[in-house]
């Protein structure tokens, strides 16, 4: 058993996509004169990322302001606080890489993982039943090893860098993005190599040179997957690296760390990862923070949360579904812990309110306030004084709502842009009853059972025509509806979407 899941770990071929400075790319796509100018985008006091023309000038991410400006007195900011824009580009992102592949897992705004395993396989035995054996790579191969031809690993990890190319390809084409790419044999190694050639690059990781990759990090908080408490705790054990993680004793770990940490721990320092690529699906909570330098007053508290409720009321309106649950964050100023000084409480959001969300959204933010200035009350005597220096709101538990139409087509159809006339695809809507949350593309990767890629045939355009769909006139439409797509709707939906209802 163990033999076979070793065979099948060394056939996977995985890729990681990262996007370029992806705040800065999506403020050029939304402005293009911004294009070829140093940009920053800010979120409070700090830029948080930068173009590369910033970079060339000195400006690194996480900088302060004003030392971006000092050094590059010409550096344009843009204000990145809200989220919007780049969540959106996001999820277009993870959408357009699932109509290549089934296996999506989004990590961050910014990251994607794919297993294309299965789509290599078919194109080794195609490679295989036609005699050809020349194979090219896209990109650089790590180490420049040299790939040998003979070993079918090292083919498949090939194929697999040529899919990567198309990828990149079809969201520069698609979006307008570029991006830089790792093409491994685990999650990991293809996350730690992504970056290896920036920007808009690629490199595929060989077997041989895995050692290579993983000894190289200056740090073992530089390995995904150990975190920043473990790496306190592995540094008081006088671990610092990778060497001196593979090099530690197993006993003495598991005693500190326990077993299965310990081992997946030490199976991480030698590039070794098994865990699979999880389709995202949709999202399960919907969380907006705040973080200041001092925020000393309940009425200062009151505002915050209610600037963070009207953003967060509008992503839980397009998803479609309802909340069950609302939680608050808040953390208090330590000058020792920046990190870790957080505390939390959360209560059921109540019935009556439940069935407001995406109806009567502007009437419920005074009762939700309500409720959490009661749990922020049950954190913070107000008697006394207090410094804060974060808030977050979360809303979870998310329900569909029993009977609405209205995630899964009004939302759909109007925030997603049309696929390129290039692709010569459409969606088509096949089942209004059962996407609430998985249709909307925005808040959701989870392509299960609500749309489905195709081409669109002559024939289905002439049925239609059959059938008595009239050719409503263009200017009809509501703005931001694909015809093509409009016109597969049923005509109670059609009649519901023109009429404003949606």
């Amino acid at each position: 058993d163990k033999a076979a899941s070793a065979r099948s770990a060394g056939r996977r071929v995985i890729v990681h996509l990262d996007l370029d400075c992806f705040y800065a790319q999506v403020e050029m796509i939304r402005n293009p004169e911004l294009r070829d100018k140093p940009l920053g985008v800010q979120q409070k006091n700090i830029v948080v990322t930068c173009n590369y023309e910033a970079r060339k000038c000195g400006v690194k991410k996480m900088m302060s302001v004003r030392d971006a400006k000092e050094k590059v007195p010409q550096l344009i900011l843009v204000n990145g606080e809200d989220l919007t824009p780049y969540r959106e580009m996001s999820y277009k992102v993870t959408e357009l890489l699932g109509e290549f592949c089934p296996l999506v897992e989004r990590l961050g705004f910014d990251e994607n993982f794919l297993d294309v395993t299965e789509i290599v396989e078919k194109r080794l035995n195609q490679l295989q039943q036609s005699g050809c054996s020349r194979v090219c790579v896209s990109g650089h191969v790590y180490n420049n090893q040299a790939i040998n031809l003979q070993d079918t690993t090292h083919v498949r990890l090939v194929i697999g860098s040529q899919i990567a190319e198309e990828l990149r390809e079809a969201i520069y084409v698609r979006l307008g993005l570029t991006g830089c790419a790792g093409v491994a044999s685990n999650k990991l190694l293809s996350k730690l190599v992504s970056g290896t050639f920036k920007p808009n690059q690629q490199t595929v990781l060989l077997p041989e040179s895995c050692q290579d990759l993983i000894r190289g990090l200056e740090h073992i908080q530089k390995v995904p997957g150990i975190g920043y408490k473990t790496t306190k705790r592995l540094e008081t054990l006088g671990v610092r690296n990778v060497c001196d993680l593979q090099a530690f004793p197993s006993a003495v770990l598991e005693k500190e760390l326990g077993v299965s940490n310990a081992q997946r721990i030490q199976k991480l320092s030698y590039g070794e990862d098994d865990s699979p690529v999880t389709p995202s699906g949709p999202p399960q909570s919907f969380s907006d923070e705040d973080s200041f330098k001092k925020c000393s007053s309940e009425e200062e508290v009151k505002e915050k949360i209610e600037e963070l409720l009207h953003n967060l009321l509008d992503r839980i309106d397009k998803d479609g579904r309802q909340p069950h649950t609302v939680r608050l964050t808040i953390r208090q100023f330590s000058s020792t812990d920046k990190w870790l000084n957080r505390e939390s409480r959360q209560c059921p959001v109540p019935p009556h309110l439940i069935q407001k969300f995406g109806k009567e959204s502007s009437n419920i933010i005074s009762p939700l306030v309500d409720i959490l200035m009661k749990l922020f009350r049950k954190m913070i005597d107000v008697d006394l004084p207090f410094h804060l220096t974060l808030l977050s709101v979360c809303f979870s538990n998310l329900k569909d709502l029993p009977s609405s139409k209205k995630g899964s087509i009004g939302f759909y159809l109007k925030q997603m842009s049309p696929p390129s006339v290039s692709s010569k695809r459409v969606r088509e809507v096949e089942d209004v009853s059962q996407g609430e949350g998985s249709a909307s593309w925005n808040q959701s990767c989870n392509r299960t059972g609500t749309t489905k890629t195709r081409k669109l045939s002559e024939e289905k355009k002439s049925n239609i025509k059959k059938e008595g769909i009239p050719d409503f006139p263009f200017h009809l439409f509501p703005a931001g509806i694909d015809q093509e797509v409009f016109r597969e709707l049923p005509e109670d939906i059609k009649k519901e979407i023109l009429s404003g209802k949606t």
